[in-house]
């Protein structure tokens, strides 16, 4: 409702005698001017610019004569003052305007400025007058003057000997005899017949205060008792005086009056304050609220405070500031609800801990508008510390103003059928609409901060009528700030009324005079082009948006007439433009609903106007009529105390809807809220129901309303919206009321279900309380969202150094700043429907929400507070409500998600009870499982672990496991693990955290390579140390998955989990699923080396090599080799080389046997020129084939690079594109020139690259089998590696590999194996997959040099296992393969190269390099 903004900002008071601070502050009716009084000065002070004008002193001769200064008070019109005096007299001084000079302070501006033109009314609001004050004349009352209260045009005078007098501003008694207390008789009502005396002798008032809409005066008596004295008739003597009393407070010290809301607060001693109203039968006073410090807020001073000292309403009566003897501000709404508490927090601690001196306030005045509170600060020191106290100069008497933004709402109720918070300071307006081109689009959803949710595009949205979205209402915490125009502002100060449009897009500002508007697309403001006009209106009821249009009622002064105007957005602002209708009383309020205009008028009655838009030729206007008057002066004692009035479409018959849907969206009904109680006033149906096709709707007549029936009481604001939405009926056609301190209340529809005939016992409406923990401003209604705002503090406490002589003002208090708030209230709702049995609707409620974003922390936030209340109650429950919860939350999907973050909430002691109401944990974990959903059933494992025995946890715990190996949820594993590893341990405090998200690489690139380096050393020397070095580099992994191999690894714990994962990695194998094992391995740190070494011989053989082969090319995304002919489909396509055939081919099988004659006997025969391309170089030596097939895969990358595309095709590079990343030894660069010298590229050869490009896979793919054959070759499982050298089509791999088979220690039955199965794989190329065939014809001499080994071999004593390699090298050309094969199963360097990065999605992206040849070296880092 109300904000503090900023610094509060000290005003520098004249330098006179430090015995001599001011100590009392009096602001007059219009708030532009404060008396300030010190003990012989009296000050006048002007708000804007906030400067002192004139200083009346006292001579020593009269001070001494009349006593000090006591108390200030203005005359209505702010002609005279009076000022009361200790000794009991009164001074009246005359304010004149001083003669000569007319202003004190001016206004400087430049030369040709349009604002020294002259305007009416221009000068006065500008400049500071200069003013003289001049005693008029002393009256003695003889007595101390304990009170002072101006009342119409009379001064109510109460002196200690029990005295009322009532004083002329003359100066004259007028005659009237003053009123002795003990002769006014007092009752607990006005009904009583006769009433007690006040019954001993010093009784006298200390304080009291007028209350016009009550007709009388809210007393303090100097016992503490409070009461009310109202005079029966017209005359104000002793026999005509009535005194109420208020029963249960015996300690008050203060009282303030409401005149909105009829609210009189009585401040106690005990540090409350007690509201209390006129019950309007009886004339009793009642109890209507407290406002009191909770020791739950604050528990260490909530009673340590003090008596109250004093209580301020602000000028639009909405918020209460109270102040207490020890300290301390705090502001209230109306009803109770706490906005600010300078006692805790960032004003009562610094930033080091340490406790702040509270500041003490001795007087305070709110400025115009509500927009500073002036305050005297400073007197007297709880603490002994008075050295601190000298220090503090917030604690030296002077003058604070603090400042405050505040809710439109406060002053302009109709904004509250909006969505949108409006919160208008001194000279700005704060909006929570985001920006307004979003707003344009306005379901529009878009990313927000992390806690907010996130909205999309809604089904259900109804065009010019839509909500706007939550992208925009709710798109981040910081507000859109309108500075108001400068301009306007100078003449018009201060702002009144503010209003903002539908869309959020436009707001309107109204001051003194005129109004001004702004737009957020063009950031522009339009003012009044002829400021004759805007100075001669006053905006009188506010104003409102319809459509494009402004909505006003104003006083002409002109004419002398009030009007109702409408304004065109668009058009200029100038009279010529608006339309204009004459009213017959001053409008107090008006709201705009639908197409219609609702107007309260100061004669007590509401009238119904129709707008339409209107457009003749280029003019486009709106026109106005009459529709209805309802007069309410029977039931409204005075128009002042109508807080809002609007239409909405609420109404309690909802019969109706189903009879006559038409009638549904009409204005049913008028909701009135008179002083805080809702009043509603529902059409008369019950007369003879007007067929509508009988006549026009021109002339039809509108039903006359019934009598109206109160809804509730302490209502602050009423929220409805005028929109409809089937699905969501229960949202729209509710109404939304804050009651302040008593929370929310939603008066909700119930709803047949089906249509069918509603329960005669059910009544058709409901009122539910709720209580939300922030203030509210705004509803969205579809969103079930409350929007507030809240004030938040900073410390610059930096600011400040000991060396100071006194802390400055920044560094006493904060610096306050105002942050956007919202609140989730379906889960209080939903709790009283099921609290009353209405369950079904309960479900129907909770069904039209469950497609928002947050509905599952709805449910979640349901259970846990019904879960915490009962299962902490001391009290047995006879009917508890958790049961009934669960039971409903059964109802959705969620149902798992949402017990098992409950429970991880909340402590455990409250787990059995939990759990008692929704099942056994058990049950629930294996509902999970079959779910399929690990994350959930994983937070289940941690409350099993801490509910059951460690054996029940272990066994879920493997079965999680188990599961989560088998869809590749590898952070889920790890947890596992460790998990696992902690029951064994007893190591039960590091439960697994909940995994949130999958990793998004997950089953992506091996991340082996994320947080380890691979360090290869090779060369003849060096390679059984280097092999050893790469075993222990792989098995002992760094990183998060590392732990598990610590340094109690040969436990039964770990022995456990790696059975299981050598359980998982088999089947893996033996389904041939070689990169899931590639990522188990990554992802878990699994020992796959050492794994496979053991395994060589069982698991890690391969016992069909077609099977796997198949399973590796659709595994790794691989096209099977195709062959280069041109009639089978052409490159050239769009211009680009593309290979579109290749899978055609392969579907094709190459049935025509002309295809594979001519493929087998092609081939061999292929030029010299083409060799460095890869596809099978044949030459004289081997050495030849080693360095011209190792170095071909990065020659032809570098001169092909592959562009990625959509699938899996390739385009072919440019031949510019050599990678830097790979030099070469000067002889390789020899033959490479060869080749380009010798290369004459005819179509069929282009085609013949095409084709081999197309037969490569993935880079990723490329990486990944490179790593797995490095691996498989370490481990000595030597099928493996020829399985992967035939997909790559490699002729080195073979050779390496058939390299090593030499050496004695390969197993014959392995030799054995491979030679099976490369005959297997030949028999099935020529049958199903010709574009083999040439690559198998390559390694034929090998193929047939294995044949003769594998019969050699005749002692299997002699083998050896692959990763004890004897210590000479076999032979040079053993040697030499190896190495190549090194080389060759590197990862070609791409790390520049933007196409292979794209293919990479994971860790892996471009993150190979290949460093240049050393020495017969190579070194691969990879990061």
């Amino acid at each position: 409702m109300y904000f503090l903004s900023g610094w509060p900002k000290r005003l520098l008071c004249p330098v006179g005698s430090p015995a001599e601070p001011p100590f009392h502050i009096q602001t007059d009716s219009q708030r532009a001017f404060f008396a300030v009084l010190a003990p012989a000065h009296l000050s006048i002070w002007y708000s804007r610019p906030s400067v002192l004008i004139v200083t009346y002193k006292e001579l020593a001769k009269s001070s001494s004569q009349f006593g000090s200064y006591k108390q200030v008070e203005w005359r209505p019109d702010s002609t005279m003052i009076a000022v009361s005096t200790a000794n009991g007299y009164i001074l009246f001084f005359h304010i004149v305007s001083a003669r000569g000079e007319k202003y004190l302070y001016e206004p400087v501006y430049p030369k040709g400025s349009p604002q020294v033109k002259g305007t009416p009314h221009f000068k006065e609001e500008q400049y500071a007058p200069s003013l003289h004050l001049e005693m008029k004349k002393v009256l003695d009352l003889q007595a101390p003057i304990i009170s002072l209260q101006s009342m119409l045009e009379d001064l109510l005078v109460a002196t200690s000997d029990g005295l009322l007098h009532l004083i002329h501003w003359e100066g004259m008694t007028n005659g009237r005899k003053a009123i002795n207390l003990r002769t006014v008789p007092f009752s607990v009502d006005l009904q009583s017949s006769r009433g007690s005396f006040l019954g001993f002798e010093d009784v006298h008032i200390k304080d009291m205060e007028y209350c016009a809409t009550l007709d009388g005066f809210a007393v303090v008596f100097n016992d503490g008792r409070v009461g009310f004295i109202t005079p029966m008739s017209s005359r104000f003597t002793a026999e005509q005086l009535r005194g109420v009393w208020a029963q249960d407070v015996v300690d008050g010290t203060c009282v303030a009056v409401n005149n909105k809301y009829r609210l009189m607060a009585f401040g106690c001693v005990s540090g409350s304050v007690q509201v209390y109203t006129i019950d309007n039968t009886t004339g009793a006073m009642q109890l209507s609220h407290k406002l009191e410090l909770t020791p739950k807020q604050y528990p260490d001073i909530w009673n340590k405070t003090g008596a109250v000292k004093l209580i301020k309403w602000s000028p639009d009566n909405s918020v209460v500031m109270v102040t207490w003897e020890y300290g301390g501000l705090s502001l209230w709404s109306v009803f109770g609800a706490q906005l600010i508490c300078t006692l805790g927090g960032d004003f009562a601690y610094r930033s080091d801990g340490t406790k702040k001196e509270p500041l003490k306030i001795s007087s305070m005045s709110w400025g115009a508008e509500g927009y500073h509170l002036w305050v005297i600060s400073g007197f007297g020191s709880q603490n002994a510390d008075v050295e601190s106290d000298i220090k503090s100069s917030a604690n030296q008497p002077g003058i604070l103003q603090f400042q405050f933004i505040k809710s439109a709402l406060t002053v302009n109720p109709c904004m509250s059928n909006q969505e949108q918070v409006l919160l208008q300071g001194e000279d700005r307006l704060y909006l929570n609409c985001g920006d307004a081109s979003q707003a344009q689009n306005p379901r529009n959803s878009s990313a927000h901060s992390e806690h907010k949710p996130i909205r999309e595009k809604s089904p259900f949205s109804d065009g010019s009528l839509d909500s706007q979205g939550l992208s925009t209402l709710l798109g981040h915490r910081h507000w859109h700030v309108v500075q108001i125009s400068s301009t306007y502002l100078e003449s018009n100060w201060p702002i009144r009324f503010s209003a903002i449009d539908k869309l959020g897009q436009n707001v309107a500002v109204v001051g003194k005079f005129g109004f001004a508007h702004y737009s957020l697309l063009t950031k522009k403001w339009k003012l009044f082009g002829n400021i004759t006009q805007e100075q001669n209106m006053i905006v009188t009821g506010g104003l409102a948006w319809w459509n494009d249009f402004i909505v006003l009622a104003c006083y002409n002064l002109n004419d002398h007439q009030e009007e109702l105007r409408v304004y065109l957005r668009t058009s200029n602002l100038d009279n010529a433009f608006a339309h204009v209708t004459k009213v017959q009383a001053e409008t107090l309020l008006l709201s705009v609903f639908r197409d219609m205009v609702i107007l309260f008028r100061a004669d007590c009655s509401i009238c119904l106007y129709s707008i339409e838009r209107k457009t003749d030729g280029l003019n486009t206007t709106a026109s106005i009529q009459v529709l209805q008057e309802v007069s309410m002066s029977r039931y409204i004692p005075h128009p002042f105390l109508v807080v809002s009035v609007t239409l909405t479409s609420v109404r309690t018959e909802t019969g109706i809807t189903l009879k006559m849907p038409h009638q549904a969206c009409d204005a049913e009904s008028i909701m009135l809220n008179l002083a805080g109680q809702l009043i509603m006033m529902q059409r008369d149906r019950s007369g003879p129901q007007i067929r509508e096709k009988d006549n026009s709707p021109n002339q039809r007549k509108l039903l006359p309303f019934c009598p109206p029936v109160v809804l509730a009481q302490s209502v602050e604001n009423v929220w409805t919206t005028c929109r409809a939405n089937k699905q969501k009926r229960h949202l729209l056609e509710a109404l939304w009321l804050s009651c302040g301190g008593a929370g929310m209340k939603v008066w909700l529809p119930l709803f047949p279900r089906d249509h069918r005939k509603p329960h005669s016992f059910l009544s058709r409406r409901i009122m539910l309380p709720f209580h939300i923990n922030i203030y509210p401003l705004a509803v969205l209604f579809e969103d079930a969202l409350v929007l507030g705002a809240v004030n938040d503090t900073l410390l610059y406490d930096c600011l400040y150094t000991r060396g100071n002589a006194k802390e400055q003002l920044e560094v006493l208090f904060p610096f306050c700043v105002v942050e956007r708030t919202s609140q989730i209230y379906l889960h209080h709702i939903l709790r009283q429907l099921l609290v009353r049995n209405l369950g079904e609707q309960a479900l129907l409620l909770a069904q039209s929400c469950a497609a928002l974003p947050y509905f599952p922390h709805v449910l979640e936030l349901m259970l846990h507070e019904v879960l915490e209340e009962e299962a902490t109650s001391r009290e047995p429950i006879p009917d508890p409500l958790l049961p009934t919860v669960a039971k409903f939350i059964t109802e959705f999907p969620l149902f798992l998600q949402t017990v098992v973050h409950c429970a991880r909430k909340t402590e455990y002691a409250l787990w059995n009870y939990l759990f008692a109401a929704v099942g056994n944990p058990k049950d629930l974990f294996e509902e999970c499982l079959m779910a399929q959903d690990l994350d959930t059933a994983a937070s289940y494992l941690i409350i099993l672990q801490n509910m059951e025995v460690p054996a029940v946890s272990r066994q879920h715990a493997t079965l999680l496991f188990n599961t989560a190996l088998e869809q590749g949820k590898w952070d889920l594993c790890r947890h596992m693990i460790r998990f696992l590893k902690a029951i064994g341990s007893g190591e039960s405090e590091t439960p697994p955290p909940t995994p949130t998200t999958q990793e998004p690489s997950s089953g992506g690139g091996f991340e082996f390579f994320r947080n380890r380096s691979i360090s290869l050393s090779q060369s003849a020397e060096t390679l059984p140390a280097s092999k050893l070095n790469l075993q222990k580099t792989l098995s002992m992994p760094s990183g998060p998955s590392g732990k598990r191999w610590s340094k109690d690894s040969d436990s039964a714990e770990n022995m456990y989990i790696d059975m299981m994962l050598w359980r998982h990695a088999r089947r893996l194998l033996e389904e041939v699923r070689l990169k899931d094992l590639g990522c188990f391995a990554a992802q878990l740190g699994f020992e796959l080396i050492g794994w496979l070494c053991k395994e060589r011989t069982r698991a890690a053989r391969v016992e069909d090599f077609v099977i796997a082969l198949k399973r590796l090319h659709k595994d790794f995304l691989w096209p099977f080799p195709v062959i280069p002919i041109s009639s089978i489909s052409s490159p050239f396509k769009n211009g680009k080389y593309r290979i579109g055939g290749g899978e055609q081919l392969l579907k094709s099988q190459s049935a025509d046997p002309f295809l594979n004659l001519e493929m087998d006997a092609g081939m061999p025969r292929a030029p010299r020129s083409q060799s460095w391309l890869g596809i099978g170089s044949i030459g004289s030596t081997h050495q030849e084939i080693d360095t011209a097939s190792s170095h071909g895969p990065q020659t032809q990358d570098a001169f092909l690079s592959p562009l990625l595309n959509k699938g899996d095709e390739c385009s072919i590079g440019s031949a510019t594109d050599l990678t830097e990343t790979s030099s070469m030894v000067d002889g390789d660069w020899m033959m490479v020139d060869e080749n380009f010298s010798t290369l004459s590229l005819t179509q069929s050869e282009l085609e013949h690259i095409s084709m081999e490009l197309a037969s490569k896979g993935p880079h990723k793919s490329q990486v990944q089998l490179r790593y797995l054959l490095h691996i498989f070759m370490e481990a000595g499982c030597l099928d493996w590696c020829i399985v992967i050298g035939l997909i790559l089509r490699e002729p080195s791999i073979i050779n390496q590999v058939f390299g090593l088979t030499q050496s004695s220690e390969v197993d014959g039955e392995m030799l054995q194996n491979i030679k099976t199965g490369l005959h297997a794989i030949d028999r099935w190329a020529s049958t199903d997959c010709p574009g083999y065939k040439p690559f198998l014809n390559v390694i034929k001499p090998q193929l047939q040099r294995l044949s003769d080994i594998a019969e050699e071999q005749i002692q299997p004593e002699a083998f050896q296992p692959a990763n004890k390699v004897p210590e000479q090298a076999a032979s040079p050309r053993a040697e030499e393969s190896r190495s190549s094969a090194c080389h060759s199963i590197s990862p070609p360097g791409e790390a520049g190269n933007s196409s292979a990065a794209s293919w990479t999605e994971g860790p892996m992206a471009g993150s190979q390099e290949e460093e240049p040849f050393q020495d017969g070296t190579y070194d691969c880092t990879v990061s």
